[in-house]
């Protein structure tokens, strides 16, 4: 891909001269007269270098270094004058310039400088947002697992990873499908270069395509300047695409249109982008029902399908249950300067028992709640908000997975006295999808039911 290089000067001979040379060389130029036309051109289109003068009528080098700011989508700015003086260098470079040229330049020397400029603000890019997604969620080095189930995908991860394979992970909310993701990552050749992570179910449809393939300048009301989409800020990365069962069908198009050719358009654009990324996603749904239901486009589940796996809830690998709980014990009594020591074997007995419908994240937020409030040095059932094991049994073995579901959300609610955020937290998941899941069973919240007379 051609570096997209501009060129801002009021000497209309040497703009046209530096314009040929540099296309000469490979680059992707353009021009203006003036800083006024190339604050206008930089609001509408991207580009990675700005070659700059300083001494211009009207708004002069240094305040238009001022006006451009230095966010993730302005160009990397070269100064480049004949009239230079060792005070405006360090001006230019305080406000933000990459590096100082004086006319008459060597070419050769030019292009050195516009090439480090351009690896400067991509590096500056994938730091920034490498920082930003690790200081989120730790990857852990090794995972927390001895079943068979778990460490056959973990097998499976470890020779995909090096591949460029797309990866379909399903499994219920909570069995950690984003924490494999992030795991998948770290072992690719693409672990230095960012993962980037989308929750299809939390925007609408337009927001969705925005974030995803970002918009251009005017192509809606509030689109004040070029906004770069997730595909083009995970070059070279990985895109962690989750819920990906909830995404509308119009973005599914665009999105089956970039896996095949790795070329997008922005929101409101007209020309083709193209970025090399990597597609992991996760779905909590059934996408072969989801497709025979037309929610989902048969084509693109073929396409995200190359490696499927599928992730056992906590009730199926019940051996998992102690091992986990004893991390989460030593991860939360660490973080809250707690000296808990071991777990009760009563509490071992009830958190083994349990169905876990939250799976791990239900677990985690269980445990926290327990070194929290627990005092000694040992964890018991006291502080623990788990149902008994007689009323899990209460549920009859033949109904249906959701009619347990819906069962043990009503139990949450009238445990925490119908607040919805403080249900969320015990189940594990978000208020949003608690929202749905309750719009979905039918469930009145407090507000909706109407006292009992009598």
């Amino acid at each position: 891909m051609s570096i997209k290089v501009l060129i801002v000067d009021d000497e209309e001979p040497f703009r046209r001269l530096l314009k040929n040379e540099l296309s000469r060389k490979g680059f992707k130029t353009d021009a203006c007269a003036s800083a006024e036309e190339a604050l206008k051109r930089v609001s509408e289109e991207e580009f990675d270098v700005l070659l700059l003068d300083i001494v211009m009528p009207g708004i002069d080098g240094i305040e238009f270094l001022r006006t451009l700011g230095g966010d993730l989508s302005s160009p990397s700015v070269i100064v480049l004058t004949g009239r230079a003086t060792v005070d405006t260098a360090v001006e230019a470079m305080k406000n933000g310039a990459y590096d100082y040229l004086t006319k008459p330049y060597r070419l050769d020397e030019l292009v050195v400088v516009i090439n480090r400029a351009y690896e400067d603000r991509r590096l500056k890019k994938e730091h920034r947002l490498l920082q930003r997604e690790l200081s989120k969620k730790g990857i852990p080095d090794e995972f927390i697992t001895v079943s068979a189930q778990m460490k056959q995908i973990l097998n499976i991860i470890e020779k995909t990873a090096p591949t460029d394979s797309t990866v379909l992970i399903q499994g219920e909310s909570g069995t950690g499908k984003e924490l494999l993701a992030r795991y998948l990552w770290k072992l690719s050749n693409r672990a230095e270069r960012p993962f980037i992570a989308l929750n299809s179910s939390t925007l609408s449809e337009n927001l969705i395509e925005s974030e995803l393939f970002g918009h251009e300048r005017g192509a809606f009301t509030n689109a004040y300047q070029v906004k770069h989409g997730l595909v083009e800020v995970a070059d070279k990365g990985t895109l962690f695409l989750d819920e990906i069962g909830d995404m509308p069908l119009q973005v599914q198009a665009k999105l089956l249109r970039f896996l095949d050719s790795g070329e997008f358009r922005r929101v409101g654009g007209n020309r083709n982008l193209t970025a090399d990324v990597r597609i992991v996603a996760a779905t909590n749904k059934d996408l072969e029902e989801e497709v025979k239901r037309g929610n989902f486009r048969e084509d693109l589940y073929y396409r995200l399908n190359v490696i499927n796996i599928k992730v056992p809830p906590l009730r199926e690998r019940r051996e998992d249950i102690i091992p986990l709980a004893e991390h989460f014990l030593r991860k939360y009594c660490q973080k809250y300067s707690k000296g808990i020591k071991t777990i009760d074997p009563a509490l071992r007995e009830q958190l083994l028992s349990y169905h876990w419908p939250g799976n791990v994240r239900e677990l985690e937020n269980v445990i926290e709640r327990g070194v929290i409030l627990a005092d000694g040095n040992i964890l018991t059932r006291e502080y623990m908000c788990i149902p008994e094991r007689e009323e899990v049994l209460q549920v009859q073995p033949l109904v249906s997975l959701e009619e347990m579901e819906r069962q043990y959300i009503l139990k949450v609610l009238r445990h925490t006295g119908w607040n919805q955020t403080r249900a969320s937290r015990v189940l594990g998941i978000d208020r949003k999808t608690l929202y749905l899941k309750l719009k979905r069973y039918r469930i009145e919240t407090k507000e909706d039911r109407v006292p009992d007379e009598g």
